[in-house]
């Protein structure tokens, strides 16, 4: 069996930030594990700019940003296995891949983050009723046969969910003249970043059909026809409310769930909403010397929030691997009521803070002019006045340990009263 000081398995933004964070803290001893041919994850399919102004102060495209990291890593020698699947990850840290370089493998880590990204929803995870023909895909899965492969998967295009993957590739298939009929989205509002509904949509005419949903799917060689219905607010489908759009493709944006097989084999715990591991300040999991960062953790807006939580679970491995996580008392980070959909972290160690902790969160309703409240063990501590709070783009709060020194067990966030939810 070899060893390793640190094993990352994902090579995507959030692994490959991982690696440079912990090489930068002294690690030396790291072997990245990616399953494609080359690291760089889903960026080597998204060709459009938009990235990195966080990062790098710039606007890049996919492959661009994936670039900055793949030579870096390169520069530093660090060890990257491609075409690396990881089968198995044990409690102990010690895992089990295969690879066309190295056949199978064994590894005891002395500590392994977790970047495994995550997956997009397929029909049979919604029930869409209808035929099962040709010309049904996830939104992801055509943007990789389209940019990679130059695979063009239709011409007279329908695409239900406005999650930003869905809106990217209602451009991207107008752009390569495709006929976008709409874009259907089950809830009141978009799920999707608002500069991609104004880039993608407004911009190239494509309407948006909020409150509806497919309700029926037709063909029998290749999809001809999608039906669609407006919802209330139960979300079932109105009767008499239904439209239908002469297509060839429908494609699927849906929701993305956090890869986590893996986790789940070595026992980590998962929260129930992120379906990603619970994680405490260090972004180490109910594992000890397991760190979790990315979207296996939960699912990001933006490439460069999940490259600087890489950066931030490579430091902590670092910290871990050279002693520096003693016992502390804890305290818990929770929603207090249904107005937060989750908190992250969920627990935070006080005795080992040496900066501010920032916690993430997503409302579970769109608002305006709402309070944003904090609350320590029960009592109101601090009230935010926030104007916009969408599902769609995720909320960070920064605190200070002072201020979370006092706090004998939780920490809650919930939306007070505002106007009303939009």
């Amino acid at each position: 069996m070899n060893t390793c000081d640190l094993v990352i398995i994902g090579g995507g933004s959030a692994g490959m930030a991982a690696a440079i964070g912990a090489y930068k803290k002294g690690v030396r001893d790291i072997l990245i594990l990616e399953r494609d041919a080359e690291p760089g994850g889903i960026l080597l399919q998204c060709i459009h700019n938009g990235f990195g102004l966080h990062t790098f102060g710039e606007e890049l495209t996919g492959p661009s940003y994936a670039e900055r990291f793949t030579t870096q890593i390169g520069e530093l020698g660090i060890r990257c296995v491609t075409g690396a699947l990881v089968l198995h990850l044990h409690a102990d840290k010690t895992l089990d891949y295969i690879s066309p370089q190295t056949g199978y493998q064994q590894v005891k880590a002395r500590a392994v983050i977790l970047a495994m990204g995550c997956r997009e929803r397929p029909r049979g995870a919604i029930g869409i009723p209808g035929t099962r023909p040709a010309g049904i895909w996830t939104a992801g899965t055509a943007q990789r046969y389209l940019n990679l492969d130059g695979i063009m998967p239709g011409r007279r295009v329908f695409i239900l969910g406005s999650g930003d993957i869905g809106l990217i590739m209602a451009r991207r298939m107008t752009l390569e003249g495709a006929k976008v009929l709409g874009v259907a989205e089950l809830m009141p509002y978009s799920n999707g970043l608002q500069r991609n509904i104004k880039q993608c949509l407004e911009d190239f005419d494509i309407p948006l059909f909020l409150s509806h949903t497919v309700t029926d799917i037709r063909g029998r060689e290749r999809l001809s026809e999608v039906v669609i219905s407006q919802v209330d607010e139960n979300r079932r489908p109105i009767p008499g409310s239904q439209k239908t759009f002469a297509v060839d493709t429908l494609l699927l944006s849906v929701g993305l769930v956090p890869e986590n097989y893996l986790s789940e084999e070595a026992g980590i715990a998962l929260h129930p909403r992120t379906r990603g591991p619970l994680v405490d300040e260090s972004l180490q999991t109910t594992v000890s010397g397991i760190f979790a960062c990315g979207n296996v953790l939960h699912v990001h807006d933006l490439v460069d929030f999940v490259s600087a939580e890489g950066t931030q679970a490579g430091e902590s491995a670092a910290c871990y691997l050279a002693g520096g996580f003693a016992d502390s008392r804890s305290i818990q980070a929770a929603p207090a009521d249904h107005t937060i959909g989750y908190v992250l972290p969920q627990t935070v160690h006080l005795n080992r803070l040496d900066a501010p902790v920032e916690f993430k969160f997503r409302v579970t309703d769109a608002y305006r002019n709402v309070t944003l409240q904090v609350l320590k063990d029960g009592q109101v501590y601090k009230e935010i006045r926030k104007r916009v709070l969408l599902p769609a783009e995720m909320e960070k709060l920064t605190l200070k340990q002072e201020e979370l020194n006092d706090v004998k067990h939780e920490l809650a966030f919930r939306i007070a009263a505002g106007d009303a939810a939009v």
